[in-house]
């Protein structure tokens, strides 16, 4: 069986938070939402998307008198990852001979 693109995972900042979480157990939205560039309404529905579909799991903690939230890949949604980008390097390796 051959790789798919994920659509959920295909959205560029979707792809960009699953590859950031893949790297470590937990990040804080914070700290995603600096690296995405992007508002906090934005990453909240893209954070929505995400656990609808069990790739995301999040965790709210207090922390200084505010709610502190973490997010992580599931087990499912590390799988989903690896099939996505399984599938965009065949589709690269397709296009081997195009210059860049």
């Amino acid at each position: 069986m051959s790789a798919t693109l994920d659509p959920v995972i295909h959205a560029p900042n979707r792809l960009q938070m699953c590859c950031m979480l893949a790297g470590v157990d937990t990040m804080d939205f914070a700290t995603v939402r600096e690296a995405l560039d992007v508002s906090e309404s934005v990453l909240s529905k893209h954070i929505k998307t995400l656990e609808e579909a069990g790739y995301l799991k999040i965790r709210k903690t207090p922390s200084e008198g505010r709610v502190r939230t973490w997010l992580a890949l599931t087990g499912a949604g590390r799988k989903a990852l690896k099939g996505h980008l399984a599938a965009l390097k065949a589709l690269m390796a397709g296009a081997a001979g195009l210059e860049i």
